[in-house]
């Protein structure tokens, strides 16, 4: 019996279904418990895999609970604290997006600047991550063509933005791999004095990011006096950085 049930209980975990699983005997709803589980299975692979299974469940379930979006990889478990983004991942630094699928923190564009397209002719919206209609009442998906001078200026504008925006996350990149090689050099002799560099290259990091994003909100913002103060604050923040 123990070796049938090592079997079920093994395949069931390497498949991620044993959260869940209840004993084969059909009609029988009985839930194994972790301690019966631990006696059955001797491998530890395999219970190592079961405790990630659980913690992974916990995680899911809880709300106020969610995983670090670095997409470098980290299993750190993050606490919400219900403004859209929380303070920087304590194991890897990273700032994380809470209220939507984007893998960062992207202040001070919003979540739906990240992923919701309008139609500049019909005023259609729809996820560009996934294609399908931001409001499901809209069925006519692929039946729109916008006048040819307009979409070529939507397109021009969208280029321009896009290309800055790109152009603040390499250079965001390039701050991280200066911290990264100053940090190398800490452990030398006489290079303990370079604190104020990798200091500086914490904010260079987090000014290019917020350039960054700064492009996707200007893009969509069609408020032509508050982006009279944006474009100002922007050109000023872009100025001290470029000299930073």
């Amino acid at each position: 019996l123990q070796p049938c049930w090592s079997e079920y209980l093994t395949t069931r975990i390497e498949q991620n279904m044993v959260v869940n699983c209840t004993c084969p005997i059909s009609d029988c709803h009985a839930q194994p418990t972790t301690a019966f589980i631990c006696s059955i299975v001797s491998s530890e692979e395999i219970i190592a895999k079961y405790e990630k299974a659980l913690l992974r469940g916990y995680v899911e379930c809880c709300s106020n609970l969610t995983w670090c979006t670095n997409p470098q990889g980290c299993d750190q478990i993050l606490l919400k604290d219900g403004f859209g983004y929380g303070a920087a991942c304590s194991k890897c630094s990273w700032i994380s997006c809470f209220n939507c699928n984007f893998p960062e923190a992207h202040y001070p564009a919003s979540c739906s600047h990240m992923s919701h397209m309008t139609c500049a002719k019909c005023n259609h919206g729809f996820c560009w991550r996934c294609l399908k209609p931001w409001r499901p009442t809209h069925k006519d998906y692929y039946n729109c063509s916008a006048m040819v001078s307009k979409a070529a200026w939507q397109e021009k504008r969208f280029q321009d933005y896009n290309e800055r925006c790109t152009f603040h996350h390499h250079a965001r990149e390039f701050a991280m791999n200066l911290r990264n090689s100053i940090s190398s050099l800490r452990g030398m002799p006489k290079m303990r004095t370079l604190t104020f560099v990798l200091d500086a290259c914490k904010v260079l990091e987090q000014a290019r990011k917020v350039l960054a994003y700064s492009c996707v909100y200007s893009y969509y913002n069609q408020d032509t006096e508050s982006m009279d103060i944006v474009k100002e604050q922007t050109e000023s923040l872009e100025l001290h950085t470029n000299a930073l």
